[in-house]
């Protein structure tokens, strides 16, 4: 599976810009190719797909940190380290989303996940994860506190 195969899309950031209500942020990716290589990496060993606490998700920089800077968001297998996929990215889309998901986490009290991710093919949806945690690296591997989603409480 290729990055050039996959496509991220986010919605409902704008209103912490604009001071509108708050709505939970999402992302979409959608891949192009073998639905059959998604679904198997999507996949645990119990033939489930994997659940949301099975999978993490981060972006890591190509360059130096710039709202123009290139980086990979992968989805990784939390128990094996494997990536799901990778996809390039910009790195300012990414991180404003980042503040979004962040700020909707302070308005909620269900304990509900900051962020909605959706991983489709060919605009079939596929799997949908609720997620509370997105890291941040530079381009050197370092872990960026500051940029990451970390839910209170968390040690890394």
């Amino acid at each position: 599976m290729r990055r050039e195969h996959f496509t991220l899309d986010v919605r409902d950031v704008d209103w912490v810009e604009t001071d509108g209500e708050p709505r939970e942020p999402s992302v979409s990716i959608d891949f192009s190719g073998s639905t059959t290589t998604l679904h198997e990496r999507l996949t645990a060993p119990d033939g489930e797909l994997l659940a949301d606490t099975e999978v993490d998700v981060a972006l890591r920089l190509q360059e130096p940190l710039e709202e123009d800077a290139a980086g990979v968001v992968g989805v990784t297998d939390r128990l094996t380290g494997d990536f799901i996929l990778e996809l390039n990215v910009e790195a300012g889309d990414v991180l404003r989303f980042i503040r979004a998901a962040r700020s909707y986490g302070e308005t909620t009290t269900d304990g509900s996940g900051r962020y909605r991710i959706e991983i489709a093919a060919d605009g079939e949806p596929v799997v949908t994860y609720e997620k509370g945690t997105f890291l941040v690296y530079d381009d050197e591997g370092d872990l960026l506190r500051a940029h990451s989603l970390i839910p209170s409480g968390v040690e890394l």
